[in-house]
């Protein structure tokens, strides 16, 4: 009886893919498996236990390779996710920091596992970018497909009932995911994960709903209990009332409305009531997000991240590697033009795959980005080179270079490209001569002299995520401080001011590619500056396109110099707001709501 007094109960959580969704849930169980700890007193135990955690590890390998041979057609576009698991299954942090262990200390194959996995997530931790910081949670998944293997288990086991549900777990894997059927997931929405987990990414690409990082959502959730995903807001309605499930059942009808209607004029030019033409561009990581790139009307790839290639190897990529996905991706995205950013690690994760020790107190302060490729020349010669080769045959191809603070590193940078353009007129390689260069403009000391830069380059981009980061001295992942990153800073928005001025004094162009130009709710003040392109995730493109034919350049002008002109951050949010309810009330009634972009 108490059961059936329970009232509906709101979760709130991190909203990464819009939507609304309503169904029964249904739980993919991934229980933990129990790990005990022995030791082992003699050395054939200890070859013994070498040859069981081998034959898990070659298990699981099979049970990979079977999902990725299987996978369904909408899933192929994440095939390279399941690539990143085998490649782990054999890394040197895992596969053989795990034998080592299981030598050295003499225990058990699940304990030397747990603990190498353990040493894995202390340094990841350490790693300033978000999207290969998270991929910690990658070298878990993989860690607990093994010890299912060593537990004799087996792999898990994902089964569904014949009608559409939403997906409940603690947190959902490609692998996992896959082996559901597409047309039976309504939504997902799990215990773990942020923007940038795999269940985030998988659930824009296929245009689900979702909702992750809701803490205990399996816990609270009931196997065929009534939900409510609501993927706007961020928040999970367990068990609503009918008042509510119909007020929902209107809000889906309407918002699916507005969705198609502006994917129907995503391909069209993104250009303001008054005749202004904004270029609406996609930033991407791998080749298979390129499907996306074009569903969503981008005009071209505003910035492509090449870390991808870097990680969960124990090797540095070749030039022909490299060659390969940068020619290919040139010929995928032709006539378009695409930005390549140079290398944008940090150290901590080049020495892994160097096999060098060196700490950092403060990695996001040290040899990281342009620095370390200015240290480790030849890996940067490498990577120029193959950029290089990949410009010959369609001559879109553009160069950034990350994390520029003053003009000795532009001018050290650029003699090292010209040093890769004379060695392949010597190997009688083509490339493009005249191949644009840029800067990412995210440091405060760049800003500074934003200036002098313009006189040395083709453009600036300007990466708003560190800029913000910087500007403010805030760690934007920092529990404790977070709540000041904000990107509506008064500090941040003159930065950008000068940047634009800087750009459009030396006549070269500017751009944002940053979180923030993907976000609807900056976007009247990001516009006023008069930016030539803006850069954000696929998915957000359409949206930002419809906005934009909504809006006249001159009244956004208007916007940004009353926005220059308020004290605070709270003061100009509130301003955004007031004018977000008056102006764009019928546009912004569907697009995300208001909210700091590391939420």
């Amino acid at each position: 009886m108490a059961g059936k007094e329970r009232k509906s109960k709101v979760i709130k959580g991190i909203r990464v893919a819009p939507g609304i969704a309503i169904g029964k849930a249904f739980h993919v169980d991934n229980d933990e498996v129990p790990i005990v700890s022995y030791g082992l007193k003699h050395d054939s135990q200890v070859e013994k236990e070498i040859k069981r955690f081998e034959r898990a590890v070659n298990e699981t390998e099979r049970d990979l390779e079977k999902i990725k041979d299987n996978l369904p057609s909408e899933f192929r576009d994440h095939a390279s996710i399941l690539d990143t698991y085998l490649m782990i299954l054999k890394d040197r942090m895992i596969y053989k920091q795990t034998i080592k262990i299981i030598q050295e200390k003499k225990i058990n194959a699940e304990w030397a596992l747990k603990q190498a996995i353990r040493r894995a997530g202390k340094v990841f931790e350490k790693i300033d970018d978000d999207y290969i910081r998270n991929r910690i949670s990658d070298i878990r998944y993989v860690g607990d497909r093994i010890f299912r293997h060593l537990a004799g288990m087996g792999p898990l086991q994902v089964k569904c009932n014949s009608e559409r549900v939403v997906i409940v777990a603690h947190d959902l894997s490609p692998a996992d995911a896959a082996q559901i059927q597409l047309e039976k997931i309504m939504a997902f929405v799990t215990d773990l994960g942020g923007s940038t987990s795999h269940t985030s990414i998988i659930a824009r690409s296929l245009n689900i709903p979702a909702v992750v990082g809701l803490g205990n959502v399996t816990d609270e959730v009931n196997n065929g209990e009534i939900l409510i995903v609501d993927g706007l807001e961020g928040q999970v309605i367990i068990d609503p009332d009918e008042e509510t499930i119909a007020r929902y059942y209107e809000k889906q009808d309407e918002y699916e409305s507005y969705t198609k209607t502006i994917i129907r004029s995503a391909h069209e030019k993104a250009v303001t009531l008054d005749g202004h033409k904004i270029r609406v561009e996609a930033n991407i990581e791998m080749l298979e997000e390129i499907v996306a790139v074009f569903d969503n009307g981008a005009e071209g790839i505003g910035l492509y991240r090449t870390e991808f290639l870097y990680m969960n190897r124990d090797d540095i990529p070749s030039e022909e590697e490299l060659f390969t996905t940068y020619s290919e991706l040139a010929e995928l995205i032709a006539p378009r033009p695409v930005n390549i950013r140079t290398l944008d690690l940090g150290a901590d994760k080049f020495l892994l795959i160097s096999g060098r020790r060196r700490e950092e107190s403060n990695p996001a302060l040290g040899l990281r980005s342009i620095r370390l490729c200015l240290k480790e020349e030849e890996l940067f010669f490498t990577q120029l080179r193959a950029i290089l080769r990949a410009s010959a045959a369609y001559k879109n191809v553009r160069i950034i270079f990350p994390m520029i603070s003053g003009m000795e590193e532009l001018l050290q940078a650029k003699a090292i490209l010209c040093r890769a353009m004379e060695s392949l007129e010597r190997d009688g390689l083509d490339f493009d001569r005249n191949i644009p260069l840029g800067l990412m403009m995210e440091v405060p000391a760049a800003v500074a002299i934003a200036d002098l830069l313009a006189k040395e380059v083709d453009f600036f981009s300007i990466g708003t995520n560190d800029l913000i980061q910087y500007t403010l001295a805030i760690d934007r992942v920092s529990e404790y401080v977070a709540h000041l990153y904000e990107p509506l800073h008064p500090a941040v928005l003159r930065s950008i001011k000068q940047i634009v001025d800087a750009g459009v004094r030396n006549g070269i162009p500017v751009s944002i590619c940053g979180e923030m130009a993907g976000e609807p709710f900056y976007l009247p003040i990001l516009l006023g500056f008069g930016l030539d392109s803006l850069s954000m995730t696929p998915r957000a493109i359409p949206r930002i396109k419809n906005m934009i034919r909504n809006i006249r350049l001159s009244e956004a002008r208007e916007f940004t110099d009353t926005a220059l002109n308020l004290g605070t951050a709270e003061d100009i949010i509130r301003y955004l707001q007031e004018l977000m309810d008056k102006r764009f009330s019928s546009i912004f009634a569907f697009l995300d709501p208001p909210a700091p972009i590391f939420s």
